[in-house]
């Protein structure tokens, strides 16, 4: 689940291992690519973390990151 604090959404997902988590990761590349809309992200191992919010609004979720993190959710 999502959770919005700080002006941000935030969600971490755990994999098997590292390889799994690369993979996810370059899945929601190339979606966020497409959407012209790129995470705060970061990668240990087999966790990925996500912190959303748009630069362009003055960092605060918008519509936008709601959108990225359904596609994100579907990707995992």
């Amino acid at each position: 689940m999502w959770t919005e604090e700080d002006n941000r959404l935030k969600k971490t997902f755990t994999f098997g291992d590292f390889v799994e988590a690369f993979g996810f990761m370059s899945k929601v590349a190339i979606v966020a690519e497409k959407m012209d809309h790129h995470p705060n992200w970061s990668n240990v191992y087999n966790t990925v973390s996500f912190e959303l919010n748009t630069h362009d609004a003055g960092d605060v979720v918008t519509e936008k990151d709601h959108k990225l993190a359904e596609a994100i959710d579907k990707l995992a």
